[in-house]
């Protein structure tokens, strides 16, 4: 579902789990390969995936979406709506409890989406809506609003990356630009700080004081939690020949995002499951830093946006098989409801390179060196990037390829500095369907200069179209500022929509079929 990857080595020690006297410690011990390292705790510093998919086992969130993409109550009971919609009131279960042993109270909520809407796009909508959030009692905390905010229960349940997860107040008072290294959270696992080795392993325990949600049925990242492993245990594989014949030898359950050449052998295997990932597969971005030349110019943007294929991308990324990849995809996720065809022919139409060449000369491309970031240990994004360094390269521009860990790309992707003084001008990335179905989620669509995400684009077009979005009355209001959005998109080309593709994610049949559409690692059992 998520970024794919393949990383750095542990040793077969790392893969055996502590010895328990009443049961073999396999039957306790859950053994995960991730898709890279987990180099950020914060899960609000970062958009990476792996920090999300961190995040989800030891954080909690107040609302959970569910497999039909519905918002449904999780550390609340449920909520009370007032003053047609200004007043939203809401009561937290009872019981709740932080792994410190501290309990969780309405004002540690509070300090949470407080950190997290400085930001997130969609908590900064809500924010500017907000006239102010109290806590009446440990209980309760109320939010009232200047005007209304329709999304309100969906922004609490807000998946991708930056998720909404509550965190204690005295750790949510730190400013949201400062990293966090204490994690602490109230959710069914503990993250065991004393054996993380970097770039090797990572390990949870099971949170003994976490009561799931009575009642419902597990759906994503909603209803009841429950948790049948002692330990979780993430182990990073130098490559995925390695990851591989770890998953069929039984030295480990479940391997997040096995590339798609290897699932043909994988299959073979009658002990191993290998299934899609996720049904809304995975959306491709090229990232331009629009604060520095070249890509400063929105007609230097433009001319790459013609000249690049996404086909080229997608094969590059999921293989020649053609159920494994969409191109002529537009803005929002295909298949949902904002997904249009509004100005798809900048995509679509044939390319022609010398056109390119010289739209590229006429828009200002003066033969800057273009500091392009890929990652080693990622191998779509490695891929999407060799495709883009090729392109850059047959269009005439000088391409400073630096090819680090993801962990490094996702350090220097924060820097606003000049490409020569430590920043960069271009990467890859790619983001789950579920970031892409509109406006007030896609962090990738914010164009709101030193506030919007990596790559910064000031485009007050679509800033002032998101936020009509918000105002839609309905789904036909809403469908209609999507196609405007899509064609201000290809106009303006704050980034490159690359396209769409399908990842698997592969299991022994000695685990039931684990919550794979968000990597969850509740109600996995041993079978």
């Amino acid at each position: 579902m998520l970024r794919r990857s393949l990383i750095a080595a542990t040793g077969a020690a790392a893969l055996l789990a502590r010895p328990a006297p009443a049961q073999p410690a396999s039957a306790r011990v859950l053994r995960y390969v991730p898709q890279t390292d987990l180099t950020v705790l914060d899960p609000v510093f970062t958009t990476a995936y792996i920090t999300r998919h961190h995040s989800m086992m030891i954080y909690d969130q107040l609302y959970g979406m569910d497999g039909d993409l519905r918002p449904q109550p999780q550390m609340v009971e449920g909520h009370e709506e007032e003053d047609g919609g200004l007043t939203w009131r809401f009561r937290l279960r009872e019981g709740l409890a932080f792994h410190d042993g501290e309990k969780v109270r309405g004002r540690d909520c509070i300090a949470s989406i407080k950190r997290w809407a400085q930001r997130d796009a969609l908590g900064q909508t809500m924010m500017a809506r907000v006239a102010e959030m109290t806590a009446p009692d440990d209980r309760t905390f109320v939010i009232r609003l200047t005007r209304r905010f329709g999304p309100m229960l969906e922004t609490l349940a807000k998946l991708g990356p930056s998720a909404l997860f509550v965190m204690p107040e005295r750790i949510a008072a730190t400013d949201a630009n400062t990293q966090i290294r204490e994690a602490i959270g109230s959710g069914p696992f503990r993250f065991v700080p004393g054996e993380r080795v970097v770039g090797a392993r990572v390990v949870y325990e099971r949170n003994p004081a976490y009561r799931p949600r009575e009642g419902g049925m597990p759906s994503w990242a909603a209803g009841p939690k429950r948790v049948h492993f002692d330990r979780v245990e993430w182990t990073v594989m130098p490559d995925p020949g390695t990851a591989a014949a770890a998953l069929r030898s039984g030295e480990v359950d479940w391997w997040e995002n096995p590339p798609n050449d290897l699932a043909p052998v994988l299959r073979r295997s009658r002990d191993i499951v290998v299934k899609r990932a996720s049904p809304l597969g995975t959306i491709g971005t090229g990232i331009f830093n629009c604060l520095h030349p070249p890509f400063d110019k929105p007609g230097v943007r433009r001319a790459l946006l013609r000249a690049m294929s996404q086909q080229d991308f997608m094969t590059a990324a999921a293989g020649v098989e053609p159920a494994s990849w969409r191109s002529g995809v537009g803005v929002f996720t295909p298949g949902t409801p904002l997904a249009n065809e509004a100005g798809l022919e900048a995509v679509t139409a044939p390319r022609d390179l010398e056109r390119s060449r010289r739209e590229l000369r006429e828009a200002g491309y003066n033969g800057e060196p273009i500091v392009m970031l890929a990652p080693s240990d990622q191998q779509v994004l490695m891929a999407l990037a060799e495709v883009g360094a090729d392109l850059f390269k047959k269009l005439g521009m000088a391409v400073d390829y630096r090819v680090s860990d993801w962990g490094t790309l996702v350090q220097r992707r924060a820097s606003k500095e000049p490409p020569d003084k430590g920043g960069w001008n271009f990467f890859h990335t790619t983001w789950n369907g579920l970031d892409g179905l509109n406006p007030g989620i896609m962090q990738f669509l914010r164009a709101n200069g030193e506030r919007a995400w990596f790559g910064w684009p000031d485009v007050p077009r679509l800033v002032a179209l998101r936020d009509a979005w918000f105002e839609a009355p309905d789904l036909a209001a809403a469908q209609a500022i999507a196609r405007d959005i899509q064609a201000a998109v290809f106009e303006e080309a704050p980034y490159l929509p690359s396209g769409q593709y399908f990842g698997n994610t592969a299991h022994r049949r000695t685990i039931s079929d684990p919550i794979s559409e968000i990597y969850a690692f509740w109600e996995v059992r041993r079978v």
